[in-house]
C-alpha cells in the first residue's frame, strides 16, 4: 500500500534519501494511473470515517506528544474529518476546474477555433506538516485532503514534533489509500531531498518564516523550479477605534486575553499587534483580563525557550512595559508588552516580529498618530477592526485591506472556518503565494495547472469537456 515511515528522522542521509525515492517512484506511477472524482472523494470519506473511528488513541498519543488538552485535541480530529469531507464535496462539485468551452467562430481576427479549458493536477506533490495543529494540518490536514481531492499522490514530511501520532494517522491513511498515492517521511535530510525531488511537482507547507524560506529557495533554485506554497509567520494586528473602547473596553479586554493565549498562544493567526486608543481604558481592561488568564505548555521546548528569550528583550527595553500573568512552573506565562506610539515608531521592527506564544503588543495611539502606525504593518494573515455601533470604518478597512488575507470586523481572528469563501493567506511573509488559500475550497487550486484543447475529438477530451456535459459540472460555454 505504501510506505508509512521512510526514516526515524535519525538516519544517514543516504538513508533519507532512499526513502524519499521509494516514495516518489511509487507516486510516479500511481500519477499515471486515471482517476474520478468520485472515486477520491470516496477516498476522502474514508479516510474522515477511519479517523474519527480511532479518535480516541489519536487523541491520547497527540495529548502525550502536544501537551495539548485532549479535549481541544478532540475537536481537532473533527475539524479534520470534516475538512476531509468537505473536499470529498468540492471534488464530487467540479466547479473547481473551471472547466470553459469557447465554440469555434471564423468571423472573428484571428478566427477562433473549438477551445476547451480545465483544469488537471499538477502530478506528485510535498506536504510538510505544521507543530500546533498536529491533526488539521498534518498529515491528513488541508494540504493533504486538497491535493489528494485535486488527483494528486502525497507525499508528507512528518513534523518532528509529533512523530509517533504521524505514524498513525499514517497507517491510517494507509489502509484506505491505493498503492501510491500517500507516503510519509521523516527527517530533516529527508525533507531537503523531497523538495529537490524531480518527481516532486509542488510542495505546500505550514511553519516558520525561517524554515519555509529555505524550503521555497530550494523549490526556486532548481534545475525545474516549482511551486512553493508556504504559509509562514503572521502578527494579524488589530485596530480598536475609540468609539469601540468607549462602548466596550471591557469586552474587548476579555476577548483579547482568551484570544491570544488560547493554546498558548501557538496559533498563526493569534492577535499579535494591537492599536488601541490613548486614555480609554482598553489596557486597563487586558491587565485585568490577564489575571486569570490560562497558562500551559507549548509544544516543544525550544519553542519554550523562544518565548522566554522574547520576554526577555520586551523587558531589557525602557520603552516597553510588560504585563504578566500569574506564573505557574513548568508553563509559559502569558504577558503584554505595552508601548506608545511614538515609542514603536521609533524602532517598529521591534514589534513586527511574531513571538510563538501568549504574548501581545499593545501601542496606545493618539488619532493623529494612527495613520502613520499602520503604514508601517508588514502583510499578515489577518487585520481586525473593532468599531463603534454605526460607526463608518470604511476608510480605516480600506487601509488595512492591502495587508490582509482575511479582514475581520468586531471578532478575533484565531480560529479559521472550512468554507467556500475563505481565505487563509496573505503576501509576504504571510505566506509565499499570495493569490492561493491554505483553507477553503480553493486550496485546491494550487495542485492544479491549465489545459486548453483545440479541435480536439470527443473522445480524446475528458469527460468533463465533452459535449453536453455528460457528468453535469458547472462549465462556462460561449
Amino acid at each position: 500500500m505504501g510506505d508509512v515511515t521512510a526514516t526515524d528522522g535519525t538516519g544517514t542521509d543516504t538513508a533519507a534519501a532512499a526513502a524519499v525515492e521509494s516514495a516518489a517512484t511509487a507516486a510516479a506511477r500511481a500519477a499515471l494511473l486515471p482517476t474520478t472524482r468520485d472515486e477520491r472523494a470516496a477516498w476522502l470519506d474514508a479516510l474522515a470515517a477511519a479517523l474519527e473511528a480511532d479518535r480516541a488513541a489519536l487523541v491520547a498519543l497527540a495529548a502525550e506528544e502536544t501537551h495539548l488538552s485532549e479535549a481541544r485535541l478532540d475537536g481537532e480530529v473533527t475539524r479534520t474529518a470534516a475538512q476531509l469531507r468537505f473536499f470529498a464535496g468540492v471534488a464530487r462539485e467540479g466547479g473547481y476546474l473551471e472547466a470553459t468551452l469557447d465554440s469555434p467562430d471564423p468571423a472573428l481576427i484571428p478566427p477562433r477555433p473549438d477551445l476547451r479549458r480545465m483544469l488537471r493536477p499538477l502530478g506528485p506533490v510535498a506536504v510538510y506538516t505544521s507543530s500546533n495543529f498536529p491533526f488539521a494540518f498534518s498529515v491528513l490536514g488541508n494540504d493533504t485532503a486538497s491535493a489528494l481531492a485535486a488527483g494528486c499522490p502525497v507525499i508528507v514530511k512528518a513534523h518532528p514534533g509529533h512523530p509517533r501520532l504521524s505514524r498513525r494517522t499514517a497507517e491510517l491513511a494507509l489502509t484506505v489509500l491505493p498503492a501510491g498515492w500517500f507516503a510519509l517521511v521523516e527527517g530533516m535530510e529527508a525533507g531537503v531531498a523531497l523538495v529537490q525531488h524531480p518527481v516532486i511537482r509542488a510542495a505546500g507547507f505550514t511553519g516558520s518564516e525561517r524554515g519555509g524560506r529555505a524550503l521555497f529557495d530550494l523549490a526556486a533554485s532548481r534545475p525545474d523550479p516549482i511551486p512553493f506554497y508556504g504559509e509562514l509567520g503572521s502578527v494579524n494586528p488589530v485596530v480598536v477605534t475609540r468609539a469601540a473602547a468607549r462602548e466596550r473596553a471591557a469586552d474587548i479586554g476579555a476577548g483579547l486575553v482568551g484570544s491570544f493565549t488560547r493554546d498558548a498562544g501557538q496559533y498563526c493567526t493569534k492577535p499579535g499587534l494591537v492599536f488601541v486608543p490613548s486614555g480609554e481604558g482598553v489596557e486597563d481592561a487586558v491587565s485585568a483580563a490577564l489575571g486569570s488568564a490560562p497558562t500551559s505548555r507549548q509544544l516543544t521546548d525550544g519553542m519554550s525557550a523562544a518565548y522566554a528569550s522574547a520576554l526577555e528583550r520586551f523587558e531589557a527595553d525602557d520603552a516597553v512595559s510588560v504585563l504578566l500573568a500569574h506564573e505557574v512552573p513548568g508553563t509559559s506565562t502569558p504577558a503584554v508588552a505595552l508601548v506608545d506610539a511614538a515609542a514603536f515608531l521609533a524602532a517598529p521592527d521591534a514589534f513586527l516580529e511574531e513571538h510563538f506564544g501568549p504574548v501581545t503588543v499593545l501601542v496606545s495611539y493618539r488619532d493623529d498618530e494612527l495613520a502613520a502606525l499602520l503604514a508601517v504593518l508588514r502583510p499578515s494573515l489577518t487585520a481586525t477592526v473593532h468599531r463603534g455601533a454605526a460607526e463608518d470604518v470604511t476608510a480605516l478597512a480600506n487601509a488595512l485591506a492591502p495587508i490582509a488575507g482575511r479582514l475581520l470586523f468586531d471578532g478575533w481572528p484565531t480560529g479559521v472556518a472550512i468554507g467556500w469563501a475563505q481565505h487563509h493567506g496573505g503576501s509576504w511573509p504571510a505566506t509565499t503565494a499570495s493569490i492561493h488559500s491554505s483553507v477553503g475550497a480553493t486550496a485546491i487550486r494550487r495542485w492544479l495547472t491549465p489545459i486548453a484543447y483545440q479541435d480536439a475529438p470527443q473522445d480524446v477530451l475528458p469527460p468533463e469537456l465533452r459535449d453536453a456535459n455528460p457528468l453535469g459540472i458547472p462549465r462556462r460555454e460561449s
